[in-house]
Order: C-alpha cells, then structure tokens, then sequence
C-alpha cells in the first residue's frame, strides 16, 4: 500500500483563505454608501464606476471562493470540519453578491429615491454595512482561536463579538421597519412598479445584516466542534 503523503493527511489551514475571502465580501458591501451617496445625487457617472468597483470585488470574493473549494483537503487532520468551512464560506458569499445584486438594480433602472427617504435609508444602509464588518472582524479572529486550541479567552472574545452582531443586526432590522413606514406612506405618489423595486432594494439591503448574522452563527458552529 503507497504512502500517503503528509501534506495530504494535514492539509493547509482553511481559515486565512476564509478571511481573505471575507474580507473582499466586506469590502465590496461597503463600497454601496458611495454609491448610493453619488445615485441619490443624480451623479450617475461616479455611480457606475463605483459599480464596477462593486463587481470587481465580488468577482475576487467568487474566485477565492473558488479556490477554496477546489484546494480545501480532505485530511485526517484538519484544524475545523470541512463541511463547516464550506456552510461558512458559502454565507459569507451571500454578502457580496447582495451587494452586486443591489447596485445593479439601481443603475439598470436609474432608481430615483424620494427626498423623505434618502437620510433614513443611508442610516439603515451603513447599519448593514456596519454588521457586515462586525462579520469580518469576527472571521479575523479565526486564526487567533485555532493556535488557542479553540478554546479559552480567545473563545469568549469570539463569542462577544458574535453577540455585538447579533445587537447590530437587530439594530438594522429595527431601522427597516421604520424605512418600510416612509415607503409606505409615499405609496400613492409614486409609480406602482417604482414602489415594488424599491421595497425590493429596502428587503436586499436587510439581508446583509441577515446574511453577517448568520455568518456569526456559523463561526460558533464551527468552533463549537
């Protein structure tokens, strides 16, 4: 019977690629507050080329996706579960593509927000990307808890920070009720097919601060084992 060899039975550690790969998810989630501080201007020339930054960062996120998947082994050995590693990197995906989902939307339709709604819905916006980054800083402790044996203090830090996200999504959620209340209110003078995509926008931008809690809920499930 052959040998099998080291590399193969250890494997490389999955948490940096997890990191960098949310890292870009974060990155790309935030570039929509210049975005959308260009669109509500009517500056639809620095909105597209803040699009295309958007796209460039997902398409990164999708390729160290990629390679993750393609180059994450099969060890005995490996420091978490792989198919806790795949669960996770498939959440922190969501947020990118999200983003890119977003910003697409709104340059396809050159979507005009009403006055009474641009101050509230920038505040709801940076509370996802703010949950979005509390994500991230969650995630770059991973490699921090893995040398501690997945356990200890480094754990309990881990675990408040979850908690933060946990507050901040809440945050978040509170914020969208109140921006749903303004659209709700201007329903009548707006077109009926504006009023269906903007909800729309109002519901993707919530499901980053969705998709950030659930990337914490992953990141105990994976350090629980």
């Amino acid at each position: 019977m052959p040998a099998i060899p080291l590399f193969q039975v250890f494997g490389r550690s999955p948490i940096r690629p997890l990191q960098q790969h949310m890292r870009k998810g974060y990155e790309c989630c935030h570039e929509l507050i210049p975005f959308f501080t260009a669109s509500m201007q009517g500056d639809w020339t620095t909105a597209t080329q803040v699009r295309q930054k958007i796209v460039d960062l997902e398409h990164a996120a999708d390729s160290l996706k990629r390679d993750l998947r393609l180059h994450l082994p099969k060890g005995l050995f490996m420091p978490v579960q792989r198919s806790d590693v795949l669960e996770l990197v498939a959440r922190q995906d969501m947020v990118p593509n999200r983003a890119k989902d977003i910003s697409g939307i709104i340059i396809g339709r050159k979507m005009v927000f009403p006055e009474q709604l641009k101050v509230l819905y920038l505040e709801f916006l940076q509370r996802c990307v703010e949950a979005a980054h509390q994500a991230y800083k969650t995630i770059s402790e991973l490699d921090e808890i893995s040398e501690a044996g997945f356990r200890g203090k480094e754990v309990q830090v881990v675990e408040g920070m979850v908690n933060e996200l946990h507050r901040i999504e809440q945050e978040a959620d509170q914020l969208e009720i109140k921006v749903r209340q303004v659209v709700f209110e201007l329903e009548n003078e707006m077109p009926p097919v504006s009023v269906i995509f903007l909800y729309k926008i109002i519901e993707w931008t919530g499901d980053i601060a969705g998709y950030s809690q659930r990337i914490g809920d992953g990141l105990q499930i994976l350090i629980a084992r």
